[in-house]
């Protein structure tokens, strides 16, 4: 059984490939003969070259032909598994029939719509890179046995125009689509939602029309280039992305959050059902009066937030005598690790927030609030020379340091950059023989309550009925949404930054294809999972990428033949995970 027939997929486009035998083939330049192994397809019936390697001469093509030192010879060799395990997995979904059924274009011989998407989607699977570099990237992988197609025409230029016939209704109908047979493929029993949004800087030129790159308070630090905004809600339980929506980079995340609000309803909905208890998890960021109060308007609706800990003094300094316990999975296994100062404290109670009595629990992690402090007494430390400096500069007279204003100013600028309050210090002013003198020395009281801070977290929510534990855990599972961001924002896989895109057009076709490579990535991981094989999506696609199709000259044979390589026992793993294996160089279902 050749590889071939085991792995090509039928396509939905009128136009089709037939993969046939690889054969020699001739040229002959200046009266010398060259020779080359041959693989062949038809394209819209018609033959067309899709590989061909140069053997040499006919006396290397004889000894190949005779079993020449009697071991096979590797003519080629292209990568396999990686591009394998990516069909694989979407073949269940279809993503390129789902777009062309929504846009209509106009059939030519190029890849359609739905394939330029397609083929975007696998790149940002496996190692992300531009579309300018696309063909490059695919030229030396097996993609004609698995989805054959003609790479060249995957260049920027053939993404562009492809990509422009998709507007942005169509866009958030096929987002909704895909989402939703994601979903379906692997649906979630959760009735418990993590809700998140992060932005995404470009190198976007300042005069460069787009209302979707703006800039903003960037997450990391880059404010000064413009950004993009991306909400993405996820479920608890499997962790796939349900609804996610891209956003201006100046806009607030409490007003991204009113806004999407009913479009991230309905997708909870279609999750469990319509008649669930449904609960959303988010940060302090979006828990603005407006958005509280549009949650208590609607049934069945319940939310799970933090919040800041300078707006509720009287609970940040609750003694740690009040805290217990709670039982946690992190919890669980500190135990087992014999970690027992280690576990995570909570504190119960309630309050007035919103208008209405909430629940109220103020966590406090030891091993966080050992890590604040470390970081705290550096900042000090740090202070500390600078008003040292100050008051050298200040005492000598130096220029323009002889106005309090001007020295109080740099102080603040100094807290500001080193992201403390100013009052940690007392800095004090006097005239000596009209001169100014300057002096400064803690402020023990103010440094005593901001330490009290470190390690605490204070979580309300409108739920009754659950134990703090259970309230506990859930806040802390809104690590599912911020790990799908971290993947986003992976150099080598999803890469949702750098956005090599300046249009919105193609900014949004750009954050689908990457948002789709997320929900696959995890569709893989369970299903690993289900096998009983622990492995992220990152490292099976690793394992998976040094899998090769080679075309072999095996000893005695007068045709080349493509087969397989011998599977690392990583590799055979993944494999018999999705009920395949490998035997004889050919790819089998078991």
């Amino acid at each position: 059984m050749q590889i071939q027939s085991v792995t090509v997929q039928k396509r939905v486009r009128p136009y089709c490939y037939t993969l046939c035998m690889a054969h020699i083939h001739k040229k002959v330049k200046k009266g010398r003969p060259y020779y080359y192994v041959r693989e062949i397809a038809r394209v819209d019936g018609k033959p067309k070259v899709v590989n061909q390697v140069y053997l040499g001469s006919p006396e290397r093509i004889l000894e190949m032909a005779q079993g020449g030192n009697a071991m096979p010879k590797k003519i080629q060799a292209q990568s396999f598994g990686a591009l394998w395990l990516a069909n694989l997995i979407e073949k269940e979904i279809d993503l390129a029939g789902l777009i062309d059924g929504i846009v209509a274009e106009k059939k030519d011989k190029a890849p359609s719509v739905g394939e330029y998407f397609l083929y975007a989607v696998y790149n940002r699977m496996i190692q992300a890179c531009s579309k300018r570099a696309m063909p490059g990237w695919y030229k030396p992988t097996a993609i004609q046995h698995i989805r054959p197609v003609q790479v060249e025409e995957l260049n920027s230029q053939m993404f562009w125009q492809k990509w422009d016939q998709v507007g942005e209704q169509q866009l958030q109908q096929l987002a909704k689509g895909f989402l939703r047979r994601i979903s379906e493929v692997e649906p979630s029993s959760s009735e418990c939602f993590m809700f998140d949004t992060t932005n995404y800087y470009t190198f976007m030129a300042s005069d460069t029309e787009s209302e979707l790159a703006q800039r903003g308070k960037n997450k990391e630090g880059r404010n000064w280039l413009r950004q993009v905004g991306v909400a993405l809600l996820v479920s608890r339980d499997k962790r796939i992305p349900l609804y996610y929506r891209e956003y201006e980079g100046n806009r607030h995340d409490s007003k991204v959050f009113l806004q999407v609000m009913e479009d991230m309803l309905s997708a909870m909905r279609d999750s469990v059902g319509k008649d669930a208890a449904l609960t959303v998890v988010f940060d302090k960021g979006m828990n603005s009066e407006d958005n509280i109060t549009a949650i208590d308007t609607r049934e069945n609706i319940n939310f799970i937030t933090t919040y800041s800990t300078y707006f509720a003094e009287h609970l940040v300094h609750m003694g740690l005598d009040n805290f217990t316990i709670v039982d946690t999975r992190k919890n669980r296994k500190l135990a087992r690790e014999g970690r027992n100062d280690d576990r995570l404290l909570a504190w119960r109670t309630q309050g007035e927030y919103w208008g209405r009595k909430r629940t109220v629990v103020v966590t406090y992690n030891p091993l966080t609030a050992t890590k604040q402090r470390y970081a705290f007494e550096k900042k000090m430390l740090r202070l500390q020379d600078s008003l040292f400096e100050f008051q050298s500069k200040v005492n000598s007279q130096a220029p323009y340091w002889r106005k309090q204003s001007v020295v109080l100013k740099r102080y603040e600028d100094i807290c500001s950059e080193l992201h403390i309050p100013s009052d940690l210090y007392k800095v004090e002013f006097y005239f000596n023989d009209k001169r100014l003198r300057m002096n400064f020395r803690k402020n023990h009281y103010r440094i005593g309550r901001y330490i009290d801070r470190f390690g605490k977290n204070i979580l309300i929510t409108d739920i009754t009925e659950w134990t703090t534990d259970e309230i506990v855990q859930a806040s802390l599972d809104r690590w599912t949404v911020e790990d799908g961001f971290r993947l986003t924002k992976d150099e080598r896989q999803v890469a949702l930054r750098p956005t090599r895109h300046w249009t919105d057009s193609k900014i949004r076709c750009h954050i689908f294809t990457c948002i789709a490579a997320l929900a696959l990535l995890r569709v893989l991981e369970l299903r690993l999972r289900k096998a009983g094989v622990e492995m992220t999506a990152k490292a099976a696609m690793r394992h998976m990428s040094t899998l090769h199709s080679c075309l072999m000259w095996l000893p005695g044979k007068r045709k080349a033949a493509r087969m397989l390589e011998e599977p690392s026992d990583e590799q055979a793993e993944i494999m018999r995970a999705f009920g395949w294996k490998i035997a004889g160089g050919v790819l089998q279902e078991m």
